[in-house]
């Protein structure tokens, strides 16, 4: 086994919250970040040789924090830095097993934190994406759909200016909640994304990170009841997680929604979503809310061929109205397809070809040959699968593109 396994497999648990906890503690994203990745390192030097600590979490805290302290003490703040740690900076690692000693605040804390309007959405995004999510920035890259240079300017720069800003890592002012809301659920919602349909790796979701998404939502929904959208993102995550058990198979292997078997799905989390959507709704609602009653249609329908595509199609011209980036578009002309159209549903997805941020994306050519091949063109479909499979980065998700490839029989194209 790769002597770094448990060093990647505990970063990837305990990263988030390190980070978060450690910003709270130096008042510095940055910094925070910094330390965190030297703790990492000294996990790799280490655990390969002495083998695992009983509590690997704890351990990078102790770790990260005394690295803290080192880098405090040559700066002229270290006087006034330094008592923030003066209770409990060198504490053993049983004296103090969590940073996190507000149910997840400083996650909450963090977001609100890359929120702040001094930075761009992207710039928002792309800092939490790698600080929370752990993505690298080809992931990121190809997350937003930009070169990996322009992804790597986005984090450096979000990070710089958070610093020259001065912007203080704590919970906005009621005031400045509301200018913030929006923002800050993006980003948990692309948090949720990269754990329902991971951009990379050997995974085909990451169910930790849509776990915390939706914790984070359920936080956001006590602390600002009133917002509809809130609600609506909740809702949304929670009728989208609930297919999570049956989306891999038995081997591992990655499950269509048209495949799926629907009684593993998550009763539960639809009970829960579905409420949450009726809130939304009467508070009035917008995008996540539109988007929340499109995974309501899958989840009300006990079989696939039970779903009511056409009223999807309509909902999702609304939601193109309103929002209308290349992945609703696309998502679209999947939704027409399904609804009895599939000519025009390759119609619009041809229409997406010539779009830049599309060029490397593997769901459009994944898109285009489900709609060929409803329309009886198997050796396009076949070519297209091929291409899909030749973009990702995912590799189950390659594996599943493949398989499609070869299930489709060419027999008969023209």
């Amino acid at each position: 086994m790769d002597p770094s396994a448990p060093v990647a497999a505990v970063w990837r648990i305990e990263s988030a919250r390190l980070i978060a906890g450690l910003a709270r503690l130096v008042r510095d994203v940055a910094l925070a970040e910094d330390l965190a990745q030297d703790a990492l390192v000294a996990a790799l030097e280490q655990w390969p040789r002495d083998g695992v600590p009983d509590n690997p979490g704890p351990w990078l805290i102790t770790v990260a924090k005394r690295r803290a302290i080192d880098t405090l003490r040559r700066r002229d703040a270290y006087a006034g830095k330094l008592a923030l740690f003066a209770r409990d900076a060198e504490a053993e690692v049983h004296d103090e097993p969590d940073l996190d000693d507000h149910i997840g605040d400083d996650l909450l804390r963090l977001i609100f934190t890359a929120a702040h309007p001094v930075l761009s959405p992207e710039a928002q995004s792309a800092l939490i994406l790698r600080m929370l999510c752990g993505l690298s920035t080809p992931e990121i890259a190809r997350a937003f759909l930009v070169p990996e240079a322009t992804a790597a300017q986005r984090i450096v720069r979000a990070k710089r200016t958070l610093s020259e800003a001065g912007v203080r890592f704590e919970m906005p002012t009621p005031a400045e909640t509301g200018a913030r809301v929006s923002a800050v659920l993006r980003i948990v919602y692309l948090i949720f994304n990269e754990g329902y349909a991971a951009t990379g790796g050997d995974e085909w979701a990451r169910p930790d990170l849509c776990g915390e998404a939706m914790r984070l939502g359920r936080v956001l929904a006590g602390l600002l009841p009133r917002e509809p959208e809130v609600h609506g993102l909740l809702a949304l995550m929670e009728l989208q997680a609930s297919r999570l058990p049956a989306r891999v198979g038995a081997a591992g292997e990655p499950v269509l929604l048209p495949d799926q078997d629907r009684r593993r799905w998550d009763r539960a989390l639809i009970r829960h979503g579905l409420a949450a959507l009726a809130t939304a709704e009467g508070l009035g609602g917008g995008t996540y809310t539109l988007q929340a009653a499109i995974a309501a249609g899958h989840a009300r329908a006990a079989r696939a061929e039970d779903t009511d595509w056409p009223r999807i199609a309509d909902l999702y011209e609304v939601l193109a109205h309103l929002q209308p980036t290349p992945v609703v578009l696309l998502n679209r002309a999947v939704a027409v397809g399904f609804a009895g159209d599939p000519a025009r549903g390759l119609r619009l997805a041809d229409e997406l070809v010539t779009v830049r941020a599309l060029r490397s994306y593997p769901q459009l050519p994944a898109v285009r040959a489900e709609l060929l091949a409803r329309l009886g063109r198997p050796g396009e479909a076949r070519a297209e699968f091929l291409r899909a499979a030749e973009l990702t980065r995912n590799e189950p998700e390659r594996v599943l593109f493949r398989r499609r490839a070869a299930e489709i029989s060419t027999t008969g194209d023209a």
